[in-house]
């Protein structure tokens, strides 16, 4: 593996905000604009997953990476978790739940393939922690 200088050439993070990116359109195009609430819980998680990646990959350390990748890893699912909350809602239809639900299950497989990878590599960061 090519050595990764910025957390912007990571794949998770690339898909992490193109999720975030999706998301946010369908707020802005459905009636889940005007459930606050729940709009502003699924902006935040959604945003959440790529914000952890970087800031994780910020700190130099191996452990403490590791460590925001599980946390992006479980606001992704609070994401799905929200997806559900908006369909039972009925502010998206059957065809857009399961595409943004298998959005995230891509994701949270590739976070999990790179957490294994992580936890595997020899290198420990900057911080050698």
């Amino acid at each position: 593996m090519a050595t990764v200088r910025r957390f912007e050439e990571l794949e998770v993070w690339a898909d992490a905000r193109e999720l975030c990116k999706k998301i946010r359109k369908l707020v802005n195009q459905t009636e889940l604009l005007k459930d606050f609430a729940l709009k502003n819980q699924i902006l935040g998680s959604s945003g959440s997953v790529m914000d952890n990646i970087a800031e994780g990959f910020e700190r130099d350390g191996r452990k403490e990476f590791l460590n925001f990748l599980y946390i992006a890893k479980g606001s992704l699912g609070e994401t799905r978790s929200q997806i559900h909350r908006a369909y039972d809602s009925g502010y998206l239809n059957e065809t857009t739940c399961n595409e943004i639900l298998n959005d995230c299950l891509n994701l949270s497989g590739k976070l999990s393939h790179f957490i294994k990878y992580i936890k595997t590599t020899t290198h420990q960061g900057l911080k050698k922690l």
